[in-house]
């Protein structure tokens, strides 16, 4: 199998200049079967690719209707996204109308690796591949498939830190309860017994005081991140079809970019070291078990100015080097370079 070469997306300095208004960009997702937390990453790549090319040449279509819309439209680039997994989702013919046209056909994976069983779904049909994970980009048979971290959308996101608000939460978490994030948290809990804690999300009521099955909006979510000290990012472990290979994540999810864009003081549970890439220590800290997470909350949770300076750090960062705006320069990097498109 031959190993992709990577899209640098980490800590690079990309020319911030936009391309002709000739580059026409179809957007393709919206399965029957979207999440809400797809539909929301779809609206950020958006935003990213009218920051580019212009929002009069960003047209977002429904995947199931795509192939119809392409003679309408007549893009230079498809640009499909999210899940490949759903058989209802046919991607042949909507690739073949695009090439029919001299159009380029991109992927962008944001589900990996939960789903890299189903990877041959989109192999043979589009041009170019990206994988929003590291690892799981080295398992793809395709001569163009690169890795493109996820991010965060100024547009969507961005709220300024505001010094004036009170932190009344000392740790605050939103997220499902996926049987590993609850492993990481038993393994906390006597310490976060002794805290004010917010842990929200569906399956973690069982767990008592501090803890709640709600879903809330992302409204409610920023809010929760002003009035926090310390926000856990703790990632997922949901596989869907990923038994062949049992590829484990490696690359932050979009909830780290978008966080710190919100102003939100994290610290990172790092089974992996790939957080460093994205993320100094000073900006987002890391720990691996219970001694260190409560050597960060010795030094932060009294200290609000150090609290404030980190989260300021880490938004920076992340206005610097990690919004979908950066994200989609490095895409047209990729298809300049290799000629799949001219301009």
């Amino acid at each position: 199998m031959k190993k992709p070469t990577e899209v640098k997306t980490e800590a690079k300095e990309v020319k911030d200049v936009k391309t002709t208004t000739q580059n026409k960009v179809m957007i393709c997702s919206g399965g029957r079967y979207e999440s809400q937390a797809n539909r929301q990453v779809r609206e950020s790549i958006m935003d990213g690719w009218a920051a580019i090319v212009g929002e009069d040449n960003v047209i977002a279509i429904n995947i199931t209707g795509a192939a119809a819309a392409v003679e309408t439209i007549r893009p230079t680039v498809v640009f499909a996204i999210g899940s490949y997994l759903p058989e209802s989702i046919y991607f042949g013919e909507i690739c073949r109308k695009a090439h029919a046209i001299g159009a380029v056909t991109v992927f962008w994976a944001t589900e990996d690796p939960y789903e890299q069983d189903a990877c041959y779904r989109i192999t043979d049909d589009f041009d170019v591949i990206f994988s929003c994970d590291k690892w799981g980009t080295n398992f793809y048979d395709h001569p163009h498939a690169y890795h493109l971290a996820l991010g965060a959308s100024k547009k969507l996101h961005y709220v300024p830190i505001n010094t004036t608000i009170e932190k009344n939460i000392d740790v605050f978490f939103c997220g499902v309860a996926f049987t590993n994030r609850k492993d990481i948290v038993r393994n906390l809990l006597p310490i976060l017994r002794n805290l004010n804690i917010r842990i929200i999300g569906p399956g973690w009521g069982e767990f008592g005081i501090g803890f709640s099955d709600a879903r809330i909006d992302k409204e409610q979510v920023i809010e929760l991140y002003q009035r926090s000290k310390i926000v856990l990012n703790l990632g997922r472990s949901l596989h869907f079809e990923n038994k062949r290979f049992m590829i484990m994540p490696s690359s932050p999810g979009p909830r780290t970019f978008e966080a710190a864009l919100a102003g939100a003081m994290q610290i990172f549970y790092e089974d992996t070291f790939e957080i460093h890439t994205y993320y100094q220590k000073d900006e987002i800290p890391t720990f691996s078990n219970a001694h260190d997470f409560e050597k960060i909350l010795e030094r932060f949770l009294d200290n609000n100015s150090l609290i404030l300076q980190t989260a300021q750090k880490a938004q920076d960062r992340t206005l610097k080097d990690h919004t979908y705006e950066k994200r989609i320069q490095n895409v047209m990097e990729v298809l300049r370079t290799h000629n799949f498109l001219k301009s």
